[in-house]
Protein backbone atom coordinates (compact mmCIF):
# COMPACT_ATOMS: atom_id res chain seq x y z
CA UNK A 1 0.00 0.00 0.00
CA UNK A 2 0.97 3.60 -0.40
CA UNK A 3 -1.19 5.28 1.69
CA UNK A 4 -2.45 4.70 5.48
CA UNK A 5 -5.62 6.81 4.62
CA UNK A 6 -6.48 9.80 2.45
CA UNK A 7 -5.52 11.83 5.77
CA UNK A 8 -1.93 10.27 4.63
CA UNK A 9 -2.41 10.66 1.21
CA UNK A 10 -3.02 14.47 1.87
CA UNK A 11 -0.32 15.33 3.51
CA UNK A 12 1.76 13.08 1.30
CA UNK A 13 0.53 15.34 -1.87
CA UNK A 14 0.61 18.79 -0.46
CA UNK A 15 4.67 18.00 -0.67
CA UNK A 16 3.92 18.21 -4.85
CA UNK A 17 1.70 21.45 -4.13
CA UNK A 18 4.37 23.69 -1.93
CA UNK A 19 4.87 26.32 -4.96
CA UNK A 20 1.24 27.09 -3.81
CA UNK A 21 1.74 27.74 -0.76
CA UNK A 22 0.74 31.03 1.61
CA UNK A 23 -0.42 32.71 -1.69
CA UNK A 24 -3.70 34.85 -1.38
CA UNK A 25 -4.99 33.32 -4.79
CA UNK A 26 -5.10 30.20 -4.15
CA UNK A 27 -8.62 28.00 -3.53
CA UNK A 28 -8.34 24.38 -2.41
CA UNK A 29 -11.81 22.51 -3.72
CA UNK A 30 -12.39 18.80 -2.77
CA UNK A 31 -14.21 16.21 -4.62
CA UNK A 32 -17.10 14.61 -1.30
CA UNK A 33 -16.48 12.94 -0.35
CA UNK A 34 -13.35 11.30 -0.50
CA UNK A 35 -11.33 14.18 -1.55
CA UNK A 36 -12.12 16.07 1.25
CA UNK A 37 -9.98 14.32 4.13
CA UNK A 38 -7.33 14.83 1.08
CA UNK A 39 -8.33 18.12 0.35
CA UNK A 40 -7.73 19.14 3.52
CA UNK A 41 -4.68 18.18 4.33
CA UNK A 42 -3.44 19.89 1.50
CA UNK A 43 -4.76 23.06 2.24
CA UNK A 44 -3.82 23.04 5.76
CA UNK A 45 -0.51 22.67 4.59
CA UNK A 46 -0.43 25.56 1.93
CA UNK A 47 -2.60 27.70 3.85
CA UNK A 48 -5.15 27.75 1.48
CA UNK A 49 -8.93 27.53 2.19
CA UNK A 50 -10.87 24.93 1.39
CA UNK A 51 -14.21 24.41 -0.38
CA UNK A 52 -16.10 21.54 -1.87
CA UNK A 53 -17.13 21.15 -5.36
CA UNK A 54 -19.77 18.68 -6.40
CA UNK A 55 -19.46 15.91 -9.01
CA UNK A 56 -21.67 12.82 -9.38
CA UNK A 57 -20.52 9.84 -11.29
CA UNK A 58 -22.82 8.53 -13.96
CA UNK A 59 -23.71 4.93 -13.54
CA UNK A 60 -24.58 2.78 -16.34
CA UNK A 61 -27.29 1.02 -16.22
CA UNK A 62 -27.05 -2.21 -14.44
CA UNK A 63 -23.57 -1.88 -13.75
CA UNK A 64 -23.37 1.73 -11.41
CA UNK A 65 -19.85 1.63 -10.46
CA UNK A 66 -18.87 1.71 -13.95
CA UNK A 67 -18.83 5.86 -15.00
CA UNK A 68 -20.57 6.79 -18.46
CA UNK A 69 -19.79 10.06 -17.42
CA UNK A 70 -20.52 12.71 -14.36
CA UNK A 71 -22.50 15.74 -13.28
CA UNK A 72 -20.69 18.63 -11.67
CA UNK A 73 -22.63 21.48 -9.86
CA UNK A 74 -22.99 24.78 -12.95
CA UNK A 75 -25.11 21.85 -14.57
CA UNK A 76 -21.60 20.50 -16.83
CA UNK A 77 -22.23 16.91 -17.92
CA UNK A 78 -19.03 15.17 -18.57
CA UNK A 79 -19.85 12.00 -21.53
CA UNK A 80 -17.56 9.06 -21.65
CA UNK A 81 -17.96 8.23 -25.23
CA UNK A 82 -15.85 5.43 -25.19
CA UNK A 83 -17.53 3.93 -22.57
CA UNK A 84 -21.16 4.69 -24.01
CA UNK A 85 -19.92 3.01 -27.74
CA UNK A 86 -18.45 0.06 -25.96
CA UNK A 87 -21.72 -0.76 -24.35
CA UNK A 88 -24.19 0.53 -26.80
CA UNK A 89 -26.13 2.63 -24.72
CA UNK A 90 -28.45 5.14 -25.99
CA UNK A 91 -28.46 8.76 -25.66
CA UNK A 92 -31.22 8.39 -23.03
CA UNK A 93 -29.24 6.52 -21.01
CA UNK A 94 -27.58 9.83 -19.76
CA UNK A 95 -30.89 11.49 -19.28
CA UNK A 96 -32.10 9.23 -16.92
CA UNK A 97 -28.73 8.68 -15.26
CA UNK A 98 -28.61 13.00 -14.75
CA UNK A 99 -31.95 13.13 -13.63
CA UNK A 100 -30.97 10.49 -10.70
CA UNK A 101 -28.10 12.07 -9.60
CA UNK A 102 -29.22 15.65 -9.67
CA UNK A 103 -31.19 14.72 -6.58
CA UNK A 104 -28.07 13.47 -4.55
CA UNK A 105 -26.08 15.90 -5.75
CA UNK A 106 -28.45 18.92 -4.73
CA UNK A 107 -28.85 17.11 -1.05
CA UNK A 108 -25.30 16.86 -0.90
CA UNK A 109 -25.31 20.25 -1.44
CA UNK A 110 -27.30 21.74 0.91
CA UNK A 111 -26.19 18.98 4.10
CA UNK A 112 -21.99 19.77 3.18
CA UNK A 113 -22.38 23.68 2.31
CA UNK A 114 -25.40 24.59 4.71
CA UNK A 115 -24.84 28.53 4.55
CA UNK A 116 -22.10 29.06 3.78
CA UNK A 117 -21.25 30.46 0.74
CA UNK A 118 -19.18 29.49 -2.16
CA UNK A 119 -15.85 30.63 -2.62
CA UNK A 120 -15.43 32.73 -5.44
CA UNK A 121 -12.92 31.15 -8.47
CA UNK A 122 -12.79 33.97 -11.02
CA UNK A 123 -9.46 34.99 -11.52
CA UNK A 124 -8.08 32.84 -8.86
CA UNK A 125 -5.90 29.11 -9.11
CA UNK A 126 -8.01 26.41 -8.27
CA UNK A 127 -6.64 23.43 -7.16
CA UNK A 128 -8.98 20.22 -7.37
CA UNK A 129 -8.44 17.35 -4.97
CA UNK A 130 -9.58 14.17 -5.11
CA UNK A 131 -8.58 10.54 -3.26
CA UNK A 132 -7.57 9.27 -7.00
CA UNK A 133 -8.41 9.05 -10.39
CA UNK A 134 -9.03 5.74 -12.21
CA UNK A 135 -11.66 6.75 -15.49
CA UNK A 136 -11.46 10.18 -14.65
CA UNK A 137 -14.95 11.47 -15.61
CA UNK A 138 -15.47 12.92 -12.19
CA UNK A 139 -12.75 14.99 -12.19
CA UNK A 140 -13.26 15.93 -15.80
CA UNK A 141 -16.54 17.21 -15.23
CA UNK A 142 -15.51 18.88 -12.48
CA UNK A 143 -12.26 20.96 -14.29
CA UNK A 144 -15.01 21.74 -16.87
CA UNK A 145 -16.92 23.27 -14.30
CA UNK A 146 -14.39 25.08 -13.10
CA UNK A 147 -12.98 26.52 -16.11
CA UNK A 148 -16.50 27.92 -16.60
CA UNK A 149 -16.12 30.59 -13.67
CA UNK A 150 -13.27 31.87 -15.40
CA UNK A 151 -10.35 31.12 -12.94
CA UNK A 152 -6.66 31.92 -13.33
CA UNK A 153 -5.71 28.60 -13.59
CA UNK A 154 -7.19 25.12 -12.70
CA UNK A 155 -4.86 22.87 -11.38
CA UNK A 156 -6.08 19.00 -10.73
CA UNK A 157 -4.13 17.38 -7.95
CA UNK A 158 -3.98 13.58 -6.58
CA UNK A 159 -2.12 11.01 -4.69
CA UNK A 160 -2.48 8.35 -7.39
CA UNK A 161 -3.77 7.77 -10.54
CA UNK A 162 -4.06 5.52 -13.63
CA UNK A 163 -1.25 6.86 -15.71
CA UNK A 164 -3.27 7.02 -19.13
CA UNK A 165 -5.91 9.21 -17.30
CA UNK A 166 -3.12 11.01 -15.77
CA UNK A 167 -1.91 11.82 -19.01
CA UNK A 168 -4.94 12.40 -20.81
CA UNK A 169 -6.36 14.82 -17.91
CA UNK A 170 -3.30 16.75 -18.04
CA UNK A 171 -4.39 18.38 -21.96
CA UNK A 172 -7.20 19.46 -20.31
CA UNK A 173 -6.08 21.34 -17.66
CA UNK A 174 -3.21 23.85 -16.63
CA UNK A 175 -1.10 21.45 -14.43
CA UNK A 176 -1.63 18.29 -13.20
CA UNK A 177 -0.03 16.51 -10.22
CA UNK A 178 -0.10 12.79 -10.02
CA UNK A 179 2.12 11.91 -7.19
CA UNK A 180 1.64 8.13 -8.02
CA UNK A 181 1.25 6.50 -11.20
CA UNK A 182 1.57 2.75 -11.01
CA UNK A 183 1.39 1.14 -14.06
CA UNK A 184 -0.07 -1.89 -11.83
CA UNK A 185 -3.16 0.38 -10.88
CA UNK A 186 -6.23 -1.48 -11.02
CA UNK A 187 -7.99 1.02 -8.90
CA UNK A 188 -8.05 3.72 -6.10
CA UNK A 189 -8.74 1.43 -3.51
CA UNK A 190 -5.80 -0.69 -4.04
CA UNK A 191 -3.10 1.93 -3.01
CA UNK A 192 -5.18 2.55 0.51
CA UNK A 193 -4.45 0.42 3.87
CA UNK A 194 -7.64 1.91 4.79
CA UNK A 195 -10.55 3.20 2.29
CA UNK A 196 -13.10 3.42 4.72
CA UNK A 197 -16.03 5.47 2.54
CA UNK A 198 -15.96 8.80 4.00
CA UNK A 199 -19.32 9.36 5.54
CA UNK A 200 -21.54 12.99 5.17
CA UNK A 201 -20.51 13.86 9.16
CA UNK A 202 -16.67 13.57 8.28
CA UNK A 203 -17.04 16.15 5.19
CA UNK A 204 -19.13 18.69 7.12
CA UNK A 205 -16.44 18.37 10.37
CA UNK A 206 -13.49 19.08 7.92
CA UNK A 207 -14.75 21.67 6.29
CA UNK A 208 -15.81 23.45 9.62
CA UNK A 209 -12.52 22.70 11.04
CA UNK A 210 -10.40 24.08 8.10
CA UNK A 211 -12.72 27.53 8.08
CA UNK A 212 -12.24 27.66 11.76
CA UNK A 213 -8.14 27.16 11.65
CA UNK A 214 -8.33 29.68 8.36
CA UNK A 215 -10.08 32.29 10.94
CA UNK A 216 -7.67 31.14 14.01
CA UNK A 217 -3.95 31.38 11.72
CA UNK A 218 -5.69 35.03 10.14
CA UNK A 219 -6.08 36.93 13.71
CA UNK A 220 -2.61 35.77 14.58
CA UNK A 221 -0.81 37.25 11.97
Amino acid sequence: MLFRDRRDAGRRLARSLRAYGGREDVVVLALPRGGVPVGYEVARAIDAPLDIFLVRKLGTPGQLELAMGAIASGGVVFVNADVMQALGLPPSAIDTAVRREQVELERREEAYRGHRPRLPLEGRTVILIDDGLATGSSMRAAARAVAAQKPARVVVAVPVAAPSTCADLGREVDEIVCAYTPVDFAAVGHWYDDFTQTEDAEVQQLLQQAAEERTTRAVKR
